[in-house]
């Protein structure tokens, strides 16, 4: 009797010992379960957004490449805009085709005041003729890109007026808000025309644009 009580108590911690262990490689393999589904969910969610990115880049890069293909006529690539609108964003674009080349640019009167800005460009004014009046040939500013590299890529062009002026019209309809938050004494207006812009051809920033 005494040896039985003996076995069945060393039997009893032994299976004691086994659930215990058992347990705990249960516990293990549940946690590993867990931390593997987040590891999962977090790659899905990754992948979805580099996904989405890569879209647009495509989307944009497809169109450039589609404007490069035709006449390279970046204004022909907006959509939502009037006809008249798009009249006058061509008048822009043929109006500032010479100073593509930056010689000219500096030739007629635009010099850089060096304001370089991230998804924007360098900025090159002619002061002489910043005034109250909106002429689409004749812009005050025309922002380049890649100055550093000694590469400049005309992207935009740009309208200023006196900010204690009474703002013009601008072009037709009411796509061209213009900015008077810049923290320079002007009202701006962005036209860009030469560089395509994803954000629309009166956006602030183009995020297709660096200063390299």
């Amino acid at each position: 009797m005494k040896n039985l009580f003996i076995s069945s108590t060393r039997w009893s911690k032994h299976f004691s010992g086994m659930n215990y262990n058992f347990f705990k490689m249960h516990a293990s393999i549940i946690c590993i379960t867990i931390l593997a589904a987040l590891f999962f969910t977090s790659c899905q969610k990754e992948s979805v957004s580099d996904a989405k990115s890569n879209s647009v880049l495509s989307g944009t890069n497809d169109k450039l490449s589609s404007a490069k293909g035709s006449d390279g006529n970046v204004v022909n690539m907006y959509s939502g805009l009037s006809s008249q609108t798009t009249w006058e964003l061509q008048q822009a674009r043929s109006a500032t085709a010479r100073y593509r080349d930056i010689k000219n640019a500096i030739k007629d009167g635009y010099s850089n005041i060096n304001v370089d800005v991230p998804m924007m460009g360098h900025h090159f004014m002619r002061a002489s003729i910043v005034d109250n009046t909106f002429d689409i040939r004749t812009p005050e500013i025309l922002v380049y890109n890649g100055l550093d590299t000694g590469n400049p890529e005309l992207v935009a062009v740009e309208y200023a007026v006196p900010i204690d002026q009474v703002l013009p019209e601008g072009f037709t309809g009411s796509n061209d808000v213009w900015n008077g938050t810049s923290g320079f004494p002007f009202w701006f207006v962005h036209a860009w025309v030469w560089r395509y812009n994803p954000a629309g051809v009166f956006n602030w920033t183009n995020p297709t644009v660096d200063l390299d």
